[in-house]
């Protein structure tokens, strides 16, 4: 069996089946002629958009806490929660207890056993090995890194790890774009491409939201999360409130497309120099009526500019006290070779 065969299950599915290679034998060579490698933090890069942090901008965003609040923006990690395909979540607790007892006060320890697509299920960091495109050359990657490299094992992705991100984190001044408030409610899954469609988020909706919301404009070094008010269906404080027959119906929705920004805001954000994008969906960017070009943003973003994406964000915390900039606080965990982490970031305001 070839290499190729033996790649990464998550990074294999959304370079492949998710349509990035279109018809049998078809490939993708902008990454050549637009030339999207080296970055612009040379050849050896392995951690993308984070290498803009200075520490000018860490004790600016610092000066965002004002009130003493903390949000976390995770979601609970369970078996029955929403997950992309046939992604899982399964835990098991063995031996109950798991090991003991030891010495005289009997003591006695639990593990867990974990099985999941532990980068790319729930609240999920999209890290340098998640997403490529299929070139005439091989899978590219980012900072022109293909699957064929003789790093790329089945058991890590070697110089695309998830840990050379880890390695830096990001602090920096949070920015909560509410569409529900720019559009007056829920926003749909869209139906057609364009800014006709209320699911799509514009380039022109996120300038509407930063002067709505009085912020400054975003700028070098900002992350930036989109709250649509799909994330609601996956409520996380509800959440086990449901029956499974209520359970399964969200998820059917929740899983049947998503709105979102598209290619307009995401290469607007990507002009002003952010160093991530999230959002409280699971793409960020719409999903439902991109026609040829399904997850178009994810390609521009991280593949070509290393700017990588948080998904599945709890934003109503934010959301209910309108806390439209904040210090943002996280890291995904240092698992090497991973295409992605898990994880619970932390906004302070």
């Amino acid at each position: 069996m070839s290499k190729i065969s033996l790649v990464g299950v998550a990074t294999l599915a959304l370079s492949i089946g998710l349509g990035f290679s279109g018809p049998a034998g078809a490939v993708n060579d902008k990454p050549f002629s637009e030339k999207w490698a080296p970055s612009e933090w040379g050849k050896d890069d392995k951690a993308g958009s984070v290498n803009r942090t200075t520490a000018a901008m860490v004790l600016k965003a610092a000066k965002l806490v004002k009130r003493g609040k903390v949000a976390t923006l995770g979601k609970v990690y369970q078996q029955d929660a929403p997950a992309f395909g046939s992604r899982g979540w399964r835990m098991t607790i063995p031996g109950l207890p798991t090991g003991g007892p030891f010495g005289k006060h009997e003591l006695v320890y639990n593990d867990e056993y974990l099985s999941t697509e532990i980068g790319q299920i729930g609240t999920q960091f999209d890290g340098p090995g998640h997403i490529g495109v299929i070139t005439s050359k091989g899978q590219f990657f980012y900072n022109g890194r293909f699957l064929e490299d003789a790093d790329v094992q089945t058991y890590g992705m070697g110089s695309l790890g998830v840990e050379h991100v880890a390695k830096k984190g990001f602090v920096c001044r949070g920015v909560l774009l509410d569409a529900v408030a720019l559009r007056g409610g829920q926003l749909p899954i869209p139906k057609k491409v364009g800014p006709s469609d209320p699911g799509n988020v514009t380039a022109d909706d996120v300038k509407a939201m930063v002067k709505r919301q009085g912020i400054d404009p975003i700028g070098e070094g900002d992350c930036v999360f989109l709250y649509t008010g799909h994330g609601d269906i996956w409520h996380p404080s509800k959440w086990d409130t449901f029956d499974a027959a209520e359970k399964q119906k969200r998820i059917a929705a929740f899983n049947a497309g998503e709105p979102g920004f598209d290619i307009t805001a995401c290469n607007f954000l990507a002009e002003q120099k952010i160093i991530l994008w999230g959002g409280d969906t699971w793409a960020t960017e719409a999903v439902g009526a991109e026609g040829t070009n399904p997850f178009e943003c994810h390609v521009q973003m991280m593949p070509r500019r290393g700017i990588w994406n948080l998904e599945n964000l709890d934003l109503s915390q934010l959301v209910a006290d309108k806390a439209y900039e904040f210090l943002f606080v996280w890291s995904p965990l240092k698992i090497k070779g991973g295409t992605g982490s898990p994880g619970n970031p932390i906004a302070l305001y």
